[in-house]
């Protein structure tokens, strides 16, 4: 997809791209096809200097400043940073630095490189003043109201030793799960939605409106200091970092100092690897000389110090073509458009599909087939088309029609008024609403029948062995050995399941006959009802009948069930055929021979005041890692049983981690926020004095 520039092209196409990104808050393409067009300016400069023109982006650090702002010189200069891609440049990097040393092996400070805005803080007698952005790095912009309302950037310094005058600079970015909060309430009213968090943040600090950034979940991270008056300050750049977060500067907890090249590069892939587990996107790491006057000694290039390179990573925004688009349907009817592009490699992985959510978004996008996307994959977040580059339209796209019937059973679909998702109302008819509707069914936190894989699943469906998820009670050895299965292979023929594996299904499929009361509301798929809301009804209904008969009134009376949950679940209870699969499901043996038979455990039962009275009531716990005394079913119970709620996810609201061995990003992220971790011997130890306790 590169195309040839002439060397005035791609010197007025980068100021276009600059000016629509820094300026008008509407970015055109990645950071990574920027970062390549300007290597090959910057390599066409460099073969022949004659041609460097006065308005070349390598001439200036930053872009103009906007009229509406006012305007603040710089005391001293805020500069850009070089940047390197790959080994061999680091070790040029780290030459040039041994050279200029004259040692063996250099001391470095490095550091993440955060993916937000520049800005300089100047604190007088430890009063915040003023807050500016880079600008073009002599002059930029006045936000300090705008900084002012950012809860990570102190009002007033701390510490018993406070500077007469301190101009720290930093960078200000927008969390990930600030982001995807702010883009998905954005989608369904309505709202601004970002191309990514560097966007947010940018177009966040340069609104006129203090109110606006207010509302936006900012936060802020020191990484040099400018300017210091009457305050002696360490003379490493680590030491530096240490101070400002001593007068109570937020400072990022991945700074290390490290020797030599290869401690550059143990630290390169230890950044590297941590990146998808961080809360915060970070585009690479900042390599710097730790000795302060080591960096004085070098100076400065015209834009850039000497004495620092930012190394950066694989990019997680890169531009592909959208081939087509393909409509999938859940368990409770959502169609979802899917997006099928040219594969690319964005984010450590090969991506040919990406989420659209639904039709608003494809027409916010102003998306067509054929057209050239953005696409952002960045950590564990399902990648996503987050823009178009509408200037490399040919003329040859097609506009994308949202079907009006069910891709999968012909069924109408339909839009109710306030809701963003479209759904089929075949529900009874519908293969893909059945598929996916057993493949909830059997899962770990619902029926939990081991071997149910999806090319099983799928051939039951298409078989029409299984209709409905209480027909797999019903099925032999003979049923499944007999299923041919797809291999998705156009290199391999179709295979029999055979009869090993089809006893195992039947063994799992018996021994899910008996199931707590809450794993199978939850296995029932009522919309909005997840594990812990099924939970919360076994714990208030001793049986499932007395559930099936509450009313309106009764479930919105319960914790953590509002008006919309409630509805549903009444909804479910009044549909027939709802009524016929759990009585076919629950019935006793003698009662029906269509029955499956399932015993259904209670659970304790506890009025709202007996809740709130247990030892971990009000406290959310998440679990990671694999623990070696339970399974993580078991872990949660045990919380549950105490009180507490138990979350997939890490947030500010989580009271607590529990680890065990092999923990995921869910505990660098714990660790980011200075949340509580426990792990599993202080886990087991905490759990036998708080059951001991509430046993007496």
């Amino acid at each position: 997809m590169s195309e040839v520039y002439s060397y005035r092209e791609l010197v007025d196409l980068l100021n276009r791209y600059a000016r629509s990104y820094y300026t008008e808050d509407a970015p055109e393409v990645p950071d990574a096809e920027y970062d390549r067009l300007y290597r090959t300016l910057v390599e066409l400069e460099t073969s022949d200097p004659s041609i460097i023109a006065e308005d070349s982006p390598t001439r200036r650090v930053g872009d103009a400043v906007l009229s509406s702002f006012d305007k603040v010189t710089h005391k001293v200069m805020l500069m850009s940073m070089g940047d390197i891609f790959n080994n061999d440049e680091l070790l040029d990097f780290d030459r040039r630095m041994r050279e200029f040393v004259g040692t063996a092996s250099v001391e470095y400070c490095a550091e993440p490189k955060l993916d937000g805005l520049a800005v300089s803080l100047i604190y007088e007698s430890g009063i915040l003043v003023q807050a500016a952005t880079r600008g073009d790095g002599r002059v930029g912009e006045n936000i300090t109201a705008n900084a002012r309302t950012i809860k990570a950037i102190p009002l007033r310094l701390s510490g018993k030793s406070v500077p007469d005058y301190l101009d720290v600079r930093g960078e200000v970015f927008m969390p990930r799960d600030g982001f995807e909060r702010w883009n998905e309430n954005a989608r369904q009213n309505g709202g601004k939605v970002f191309a990514n968090p560097r966007n947010a943040a940018a177009g966040s600090l340069r609104q006129l409106d203090s109110k606006i950034t207010a509302r936006r979940p900012l936060t802020f991270n020191a990484y040099y200091v400018g300017e210091c008056r009457g305050l002696e300050l360490p003379d490493t750049q680590y030491g530096r970092l240490k101070t400002l977060e001593s007068l109570g500067l937020p400072v990022n907890p991945h700074i290390r100092v490290v020797n030599g090249v290869q401690g550059l590069r143990e630290y390169y892939e230890d950044i590297l690897t941590k990146r998808s587990g961080l809360n915060y996107d970070i585009d690479g790491v900042v390599l710097k000389l730790n000795s302060l006057q080591l960096q004085k000694e070098m100076g400065f290039t015209a834009k850039t110090p000497r004495w620092a390179i930012a190394y950066k990573f694989p990019p997680e925004e890169m531009m592909t073509t959208l081939v087509d688009v393909e409509f999938q349907v859940g368990r409770t009817g959502a169609v979802t458009p899917v997006a099928k592009l040219q594969p690319v490699y964005v984010g450590g992985a090969t991506v040919s599909s990406a989420t659209l959510h639904n039709e608003d978004e494809i027409r916010r996008l102003g998306l067509k087939i054929g057209d050239t996307v953005i696409v952002r994959r960045a950590g564990d977040v399902i990648p996503q088309v987050s823009g178009v580059v509408e200037h490399k339209r040919n003329g040859t796209e097609k506009e994308i029609i949202f079907p009006e019937v069910c891709p999968e059973c012909g069924s109408k679909i339909e839009r109710l008024e306030g809701e963003s998702v479209a759904r089929c109302t075949g529900e009874l008819v519908c293969p893909a609403q059945l598929r996916e509707g057993i493949r909830h069914f059997v899962s770990r936190d619902a029926m939990d029948i081991e071997g149910f894989g999806d090319r099983i699943v799928e051939e039951l469906v298409s078989s029409g062995k299984v209709k409905n998820v209480a027909d797999l009670y019903f099925l032999t050895e003979n049923d499944l050995s007999s299923l041919l299965l797809d291999p998705g292979n156009d290199n391999h023929k179709p295979r029999l399941l055979g009869t090993v594996t089809a006893k195992k299904l039947v063994m799992a499929i018996n021994k899910s006959r008996v199931v707590p009361l809450d794993r199978f509301i939850y296995a029932l798929g009522i919309r909005d009802v997840g594990s812990s809301t099924a939970r919360t009804l076994a714990s208030h209904f001793e049986r499932l009948s007395d559930l099936m008969k509450a009313d309106f009134n009764a479930l919105t009376n319960l914790p953590d069930i509002g008006t919309v949950g409630a509805e549903h679940i009444v909804d479910f209870f009044r549909e027939p055929h709802n009524l016929e699969i759990i009585d076919r499901l629950v019935a006793k043996p003698w009662e029906s021979l269509f029955s499956a038979g399932i015993e259904l455990s209670p659970l304790p039962q506890r009025s709202e005041t007996d809740a709130l009275a247990l030892p971990l009531a009000g406290r959310t716990y998440v679990l990671t890692g694999t623990l070696e005394s339970m399974d993580r079913n078991t872990a949660k119970e045990k919380l549950q049983e105490l009180g507490a709620k138990v979350s997939g996810s890490v947030s500010k609201k989580t009271y607590a981690v529990i680890c065990g061995a092999d923990p995921g990003s869910k505990l660098t992220k714990a660790t980011e926020l200075g949340l509580r971790v426990i792990y599993e011997e202080e886990f087991l130890q905490n759990l036998s004095k708080l059951s001991l306790a509430e046993k007496q």
